[in-house]
């Protein structure tokens, strides 16, 4: 090769690499341009102490014990309603599901879901061109102007409601199928719009973790060059409990430990997937529940730790939630916030991190952007959380301080839970007007209010206010602010 020819070759070489590298620069500045991704994984029933992080026992959860590790715990997070449609209203509009009109359970025979006009924080994603993709238990409505797909998602594969609500629960087993179908039809499974299963059986539940978990890391590999919402409302661990066989028989905790250690499983592939791609820095990830453990199933439900009562009531067993937020180099690692916070605040903190204009109606929401980086001075952007079961206002976060409303409640009174997915009865009881102190009393024991007679009165005030935009059975008021849901 003649000295011109080598020459040649060298600034041709040189031109390749300086393009190449031009090519990885600019590829790193669009992605670093990128507003960031955001995944949130939503568990459904699961108790306070069922992870890691909050202290559970029995079985291991070795990938949420690293987020949190990685992250940042949040001890006081609160959704709406401590029932399945209720809190998915709460969690995906930014507003109180009694705003929306979302009450309790939407079952088979509903003719109601969330409305048009609600905006999602897929809609709210969408402004910016992300990708969305709901994978799961949806339970805002069954029929299809109700599905993800009608609400900013591009993407969806999941039950239409709870895994329970089809003629194979055990207590029914005993009964002819046809008596069982008319009491609950035939569960489907969704794909889109279109039902692709239209008789779920328990071998086909076996596999739904697997399935939600395959469809996102799918989507996330697709999506990596651009930004995504994805939304996973896993069906576990609500009854019946149902698990693959890769992790059969490998908890100390029986089925429900088993089931969980497939949760954890799942998110190890979603955060794996994030880092695969290189994208984990660009990504917040969140992790909490619609609500606490279904007591009255004993060991096929999870446990609320320290906290007092579980589902289907507002005592923080019921509507406090082990949470965990990770985004790495924007959360703090190892770092744990005991501000309050709420479900509803999500949807506005992830339009201000990707920069879309929030709904032009009323959300009841603020961002806790502030909380989530564990800024020194952070405080929890509301004054105080309301907490309806129903249409009832039963109970107020503010600070640390929590004031029940009289009002009746369910609790198993101390008894034990049923057992292989049998449950037993809830007793009734009722509480007065009755003042805790959470910072001190977590369990929600002991009544103080006569001793903060001014922290009673703020609270009742601010009551007062809430009554007056969104109503409450407790006291017959009808709220000035209630949006109707869609109908068919």
């Amino acid at each position: 090769m003649s000295r011109c020819q080598r020459i040649a070759q060298a600034a041709l070489t040189l031109t390749i690499i300086s393009i190449a590298v031009l090519a990885a620069v600019s590829q790193s500045a669009s992605a670093a341009d990128r507003p960031p991704n955001v995944v949130v994984i939503f568990i459904d029933d699961m108790g306070y102490g069922d992870i890691g992080p909050f202290g559970a026992t029995g079985y291991t959860t070795p990938n949420l014990d690293r987020m949190a590790k990685e992250g940042r715990i949040f001890t006081d997070f609160y959704v709406t309603q401590a029932v399945c449609s209720a809190s998915r209203a709460g969690l995906l509009t930014g507003c109180y599901n009694v705003r929306v009109g979302i009450l309790g359970a939407l079952g088979p025979q509903s003719n109601i879901g969330i409305n048009a006009d609600e905006v999602t924080i897929a809609e709210i994603c969408k402004q910016q061109g992300y990708a969305t993709a709901c994978y799961g238990k949806w339970h805002l409505g069954h029929h299809k102007q109700f599905l993800p797909m009608q609400h900013g998602f591009d993407d969806y594969f999941g039950l239409p409601y709870s895994n329970d609500m089809w003629p194979y629960h055990p207590g029914v087993a005993h009964l002819p199928i046809e008596q069982r179908l008319k009491r609950w039809p035939h569960l489907p499974l969704i794909d889109k719009n279109d039902i692709i299963n239209p008789q779920v059986t328990g071998k086909d539940q076996e596999q739904l973790t697997t399935q939600y978990t395959e469809h996102a890391v799918s989507f996330i590999d697709q999506n990596k060059d651009r930004p995504f919402f994805l939304y996973v409302p896993h069906s576990m661990v609500h009854v019946p409990l149902y698990v693959s066989d890769k992790f059969k028989g490998k908890s100390d905790r029986g089925l429900f430990g088993d089931v969980m250690m497939e949760v954890d499983w799942s998110v190890g592939q979603i955060l794996d997937a994030l880092r695969k791609n290189d994208i984990a820095d660009n990504t917040l990830v969140i992790f909490t529940a619609d609500n606490g453990p279904w007591l009255s199933y004993g060991n096929h439900a999870g446990t609320a730790g320290p906290l007092r009562e579980g589902k289907g009531t507002m005592f923080d067993g019921g509507c406090r939630e082990s949470t965990v937020m990770w985004w790495p180099g924007t959360i703090p690692a190892g770092t744990k916030c005991s501000e309050p916070a709420m479900t509803i605040d999500i949807l506005p903190t992830v339009a201000e991190i990707c920069g879309a204009e929030l709904p032009s109606h009323k959300i009841d929401g603020k961002s806790i952007l502030r909380l989530m980086r564990g800024e020194p001075d952070a405080t929890s952007p509301h004054e105080a959380y309301f907490m309806y079961y129903g249409k009832e206002l039963q109970a107020v976060r503010m600070g640390k301080w929590k004031l029940h409303f009289p009002h009746g409640y369910r609790t198993l009174d101390g008894r034990q839970g049923g057992t292989g997915g049998i449950p037993v009865n809830y007793s009734s009881a009722k509480i007065d007007l009755a003042l805790f102190d959470l910072e001190n009393d977590v369990g929600e024991t002991t009544n103080v209010a006569e001793q903060h007679p001014k922290v009673v009165a703020r609270i009742q005030q601010l009551a007062e206010e809430m009554r007056h935009e969104l109503g409450d059975t407790l006291t017959k008021r009808q709220g000035v602010g209630m949006r109707p849901p869609g109908k068919i």
